[in-house]
């Protein structure tokens, strides 16, 4: 049996980042996945593959370039399912290769198979020749990510309904998709495949999606997805799922019926922790499967077992888990590390992009901080001119109190990109007046804060030291 000084489940973002910290600290590190494959499924059903998959539609459908040539301009006439799955394959190939590479330049050991607790300190790994290995360790970091949720409403057939797991390997591109539940997942599929002109229905149940963007950004973005095609309905729950051979037919409670070549079940997903035998530990998962940990050090209730990433609820992100890998792994190595920054961006990779960083206009409200709004629109900037760009918008929100940036939200494009300048001024505290001071590239995007900064400041009490000196006291 073979002692380690940290073994860790899961080999994506927080699973990747905690390995390679504790290598560093020239630990020994052990790293079990279920899969054959490194990188988890950021790498291979989720955020790489999500996000290959938008580029490749923006770039082939020729969406960019619309405004200025019609509607009806393609880089390519017929895309097929081949033509996405090229480039995806090839990126995550590379992920994988860049991986292993990491991993053994760190001397971080690699084990594959299903990993089970079978005491607080031992875990057994089934290899999928039946093969039961037993390792035993000083730490242990559960970074099993989730898995889709799939309720027997939906009767998924591999083909016409599928989850999201499943949908990046579809056989053909379907004329028409429904996509159930207005989560981050179903957006960005809804959306990206709109830009291939599919007709596309956005089923949610509740009479609101993405409750935690400002609800600003997501009235701008809800008028353009509707103009961009998607048949958005809200406040519909379903009544019945049904496989029709040749089509997939959906009924609502509300009588109306939607019809669709092919469906995609993006309503959630569950904690990838129910074959770990966690009862071995004492620890114990809320109803979707997901640990409670410290949110300072990522430790569980057993204190020499962490947990990182998805597994442990929101926000859910590959760019927080690999934040949250390399705490754990510095306090599991009794090392001091830097804190995490308190503001991190948000992105949404649809068609068009969302971005924030610190509180909503909502979130103020709430507070009852006193604050001052100001907005920029992209077709306001030389650049967005240049790129042909008819929406898109960059708001960000102030204290009239102290002057500070309280939050940026952005819609549009490049705004996952864009986002990080708020980022840095939100967690440097950072004012209004940063934004008048000082000069960006022109023409940018980035632009768009001077703007935005501008017509806060315009409207904000003057600073003493601006106020015009009277006459009678010269």
């Amino acid at each position: 049996m073979t002692q380690y000084d940290l073994i860790i489940i899961g080999s994506g973002p927080g699973g990747r980042s905690a390995a390679i910290q504790a290598g560093k600290l020239k630990r020994r590190v052990l790293v079990i996945d279920r899969k054959d494959r490194l990188g988890g499924v950021s790498v291979h059903t989720g955020t790489i593959p999500s996000k290959t998959l938008r580029e490749t539609v923006l770039n082939l459908s020729g969406w960019r370039e619309r405004s200025f040539y019609g509607r009806s301009y393609r880089v390519k006439d017929e895309i097929g399912a081949e033509d996405l799955k090229e480039r995806l394959h090839k990126t995550l190939d590379y992920e994988v290769d860049v991986l292993e590479h990491q991993f053994n330049r760190n001397h971080v050991e690699t084990f594959y198979g299903m990993a089970r607790f079978v005491s607080p300190t031992e875990v057994e790994v089934e290899s999928d020749t039946g093969e039961v290995t037993s390792v035993t360790g000083a730490n242990f970091l559960i970074a099993t990510g989730t898995r889709t949720y799939r309720p027997d409403l939906v009767p998924f057939n591999g083909t016409t309904i599928l989850d999201s797991d499943e949908f990046l390997e579809m056989s053909h591109i379907p004329r028409s998709l429904i996509v159930v539940g207005a989560g981050v997942i179903g957006v960005e599929y809804a959306t990206m495949f709109a830009a291939l002109d599919i007709d596309v229905t956005l089923i949610e149940p509740r009479d609101s999606f993405l409750d935690f963007i400002d609800k600003t950004l997501i009235q701008e973005f809800t008028h353009e997805i509707r103009e961009n095609g998607v048949d958005l309905r809200l406040g519909s729950p379903i009544a019945q799922i049904k496989d029709c051979s040749t089509h997939v037919e959906v009924a609502l409670e509300n009588g109306r019926h939607v019809r669709g070549e092919m469906l995609l079940f993006a309503a959630g997903r569950m904690g990838a922790t129910e074959k770990l035998g966690l009862e071995a530990t004492g620890l114990k998962t809320d109803h979707r499967g997901r640990l409670n940990v410290d949110r300072k050090t990522y430790q569980t209730e057993v204190k020499h077992i962490y947990a990182v990433g998805d597994v442990i609820g929101h926000p859910s992100l590959a760019s927080t888990s690999l934040q949250q890998g390399r705490v754990a792994a510095c306090h599991a190595m009794d090392t001091p590390s830097l804190p995490e920054s308190p503001w991190f961006p948000y992105g949404i990779y649809s068609v068009p992009e969302i971005s924030t960083c610190g509180m909503s206009e909502e979130d103020i409200h709430s507070r009852g901080i006193a604050y001052e709004v100001g907005v920029a629109r992209f077709r306001e900037t030389s650049r967005g001119h240049i790129m042909g760009l008819e929406h898109g918008m960059l708001k960000m929100l102030f204290s009239l109190k102290t002057r500070r940036v309280l939050g940026v939200q952005i819609v549009g494009e490049g705004a996952t990109e864009l986002i990080h300048i708020a980022q840095a001024v939100l967690n440097l505290k950072g004012t209004v007046d940063y934004f008048v001071q000082n000069t960006f590239n022109y023409p940018t995007l980035a632009e768009a804060y001077k703007i935005a900064g501008l017509d806060a400041f315009n409207r904000m009490p003057i600073p003493d030291e601006l106020k015009a000196v009277p006459p009678s006291a010269l």
